[in-house]
């Protein structure tokens, strides 16, 4: 009888894990349809964009990366998007990456858990899902006015308040994805540090921060490369449509009309003539590029500075 009982369970388990395994095989292969699904529309719009943008290429040459805006589809250009795209991403670089991983630090090593402190949690991470022409109205009605307040020219609508704007856009990622990556550090490489003596500032430095560097690296760079495709919030905080001068002084690039790649996307996307739909494939293909090769970097930074514990 008790072989007959042991027998029964050792079958019913194996119905049950049967059972079970049918269903995480069904949920599997839903996955993969939906990953399938979104690779096919994927590749159908890049497919449909470069094979629009070829003959710009091939017939403008290094030529379409050189020239500037015009109205003339035969002479425009994406130099002034490009220059303004590269600058704003500096900026944006130098603002937002030591905010952002300075305050992961300071929540995630030196805050306690308090009521404080999840409560700043929680609102970084809601701020991470604000629709981005919110942070645009924030740029235009505190970062546009407070500079057009200092007295700068063209009403304060300037590089540096759009920067500042993207900036505040991303830096809820930039936390999020540091605090991660701070987390992902095990607490035995801490203990060890404070036991042989060290302080919390010698085991952040030394130990901590090396130790989640590739985690931090790649949130950073992918949250750049976001900002750099943005649009709807450099429309209110002051990018222009057309043109713009870049052979001025220093002083004229940061303070004067500015315009960046998704502007000018945009902005050939709404011309009447056919073609400038060319030239928005064309521009659209050299925005992807730009923003794989922050994507690129990120990997590779990744794999260079990756540790497995």
């Amino acid at each position: 009888m008790a072989s007959q009982s042991a027998t029964s369970i050792a079958v019913q388990r194996s119905l049950a894990r049967q059972r079970r395994d049918a269903t995480g095989l069904a949920f599997s292969i839903l996955l993969l349809l939906a990953m399938l699904l979104t690779l096919v529309i994927l590749v159908v719009l890049l497919v449909d964009q470069v094979t629009r943008a070829i003959p710009v290429f091939q017939e403008r040459g290094v030529d379409f990366l050189t020239s500037g805006l015009s109205s003339n589809p035969a002479n425009a250009g994406v130099f002034q998007g490009l220059v303004g795209s590269i600058v704003m991403g500096m900026l944006v670089a130098v603002l937002c990456f030591p905010l952002g991983i300075l305050t992961a630090v300071y929540l995630e090593e030196y805050a306690g858990d308090n009521l404080l402190t999840r409560f700043i949690d929680i609102n970084i991470r809601n701020l991470a899902g604000v629709p981005s022409i919110v942070y645009g109205l924030l740029g235009l009605t505190v970062f546009v006015a407070f500079f057009a307040a200092l007295g700068f020219p063209n009403n304060g609508r300037n590089i540096i308040a759009g920067a500042v704007t993207l900036t505040a856009l991303i830096l809820p990622i930039v936390i999020i994805t540091s605090s991660e990556a701070l987390r992902s550090v095990p607490k035995t490489l801490r203990e060890g540090g404070y036991g042989v003596g060290a302080s919390r500032w010698e085991v952040t430095r030394q130990l901590v921060l090396p130790a989640a560097r590739p985690g931090i690296l790649t949130g950073t760079i992918l949250a750049l490369a976001r900002a750099l495709g943005e649009t709807a919030p450099l429309l209110l905080a002051g990018a222009i449509l057309g043109t713009f001068s870049t052979s001025g002084s220093l002083q004229d690039l940061f303070t004067g009309p500015y315009t960046v790649l998704p502007m000018t996307v945009y902005d050939w996307a709404r011309k009447p003539q056919e073609e400038f739909r060319a030239l928005t494939s064309a521009a659209i293909v050299v925005l992807l590029v730009l923003t794989l090769s922050f994507n690129t970097l990120a990997i590779l930074l990744r794999n260079r500075y990756q540790k497995r514990w």
